[in-house]
């Protein structure tokens, strides 16, 4: 089973109904189906409770949503090692770079973003919801 790395705009799309939120869907259902592992950081949980709050102005109504979505994915614990291997990445923005270090520590297989030119300097591929859901379909 393919393991990926959920990046935040994704779930944001989903959540949004942003221009790709029928490709973050399909992630998400193939999440769901066991099809594949999707992974998400912690460290975004917490940024996406920020701008869920800040949005619904409902601390109840934005902790039922993370609940679900927390039943999509595993969560990758963030701790000081990978903190301190981030700020070694090739990758100029540390929180990009604390994805790709903690990917790399669960063999991720993909990051799943629509910021591809954040993670040009990857150790792990990063490919765009439209790319990831053509190779899965490839299979």
């Amino acid at each position: 089973m393919q393991k990926v790395t959920m990046d935040l705009n994704i779930i944001l799309d989903f959540l949004n109904k942003r221009e790709f939120h029928k490709e973050a869907a399909q992630i998400l259902q193939w999440s769901q189906q066991g099809i594949i592992e999707a992974y998400v950081c912690a460290h975004e949980i917490t940024t996406l409770s920020y701008f869920l709050e800040k949005k619904l102005r409902d601390r109840e109504k934005s902790g039922n949503i993370i609940r679900k979505l927390l039943n999509l994915f595993s969560v990758i614990e963030i701790n000081k090692d990978i903190l301190i291997l981030a700020l070694d990445s090739k990758i100029s923005d540390f929180e990009d770079a604390v994805i790709e270090c903690s990917s790399l520590k669960y063999s991720i297989s993909y990051i799943i973003t629509r910021n591809l030119s954040d993670f040009s300097n990857s150790r792990i591929k990063a490919l765009s919801p439209i790319d990831f859901i053509s190779k899965v379909m490839e299979k």
